[in-house]
């Protein structure tokens, strides 16, 4: 890993995931795992959590990308993610979009911050 940089991983429907793979984000690791999950509607919720959890352990992985509808089933799994990195950023895909209310990062950063922080 010396002299690289660190992957993004995507969690994700088919059309998110293509369009990252697309952009050129597709690897394998040395183990051949991939840095992405295509979810589907017979992926089980235990295997979407399971690869949640391999790519927090992943030390190339920088940046999860996951989609807000596939982020609600495994919440409590990102609730209890603290760490800066990886980066854990919920995206809208074309059939869901983005609700700001339900993004666990997003609340986390506002409690950190008071409406005095911003005058």
């Amino acid at each position: 890993m010396a002299g690289r940089g660190k992957l993004i991983a995507v969690i994700g429907d088919e059309d998110t995931c293509t369009g990252f793979l697309l952009g050129g984000i597709g690897e394998l690791n040395q183990n051949r795992k991939p840095n992405f999950l295509v979810v589907e509607k017979d992926t089980s919720i235990t295997e979407i959590e399971e690869t949640f959890k391999s790519f927090l352990a992943r030390k190339d992985i920088g940046i999860i990308l996951i989609n807000q509808f596939i982020a609600e089933m495994i919440r409590h799994a990102i609730d209890a993610h603290m760490q800066s990195i990886p980066a854990v950023l919920e995206i809208p895909s074309k059939e869901h979009p983005y609700d700001a209310s339900k993004d666990s990062i997003l609340r986390r950063a506002k409690g950190m911050f008071s409406a005095e922080d911003f005058r």
